[in-house]
């Protein structure tokens, strides 16, 4: 493959893969932001994976062991 194909295919694949996680990052900022805090939505989230209390913290207090 020459120089010039190689760069353009490069820089088209990056430019794909940056657009792609904006998308995926903008959803995932409109779902958060899409009702007012206290409220509560009805049925599952849109990008529901895993429950809340898995996303942040432990389950469990961590242990210092000397």
């Amino acid at each position: 493959m020459n120089p010039l194909a190689a760069t353009l295919y490069r820089d088209v694949t990056c430019g794909a893969a940056a657009i792609l996680i904006t998308v995926l990052l903008s959803l995932t900022f409109v779902q958060s932001t899409a009702l007012p805090p206290g409220m509560h939505a009805q049925g599952t989230p849109f990008l529901s994976v895993q429950p809340a209390h898995a996303w942040f913290g432990q389950p469990e207090p961590a242990v210092l062991v000397d």
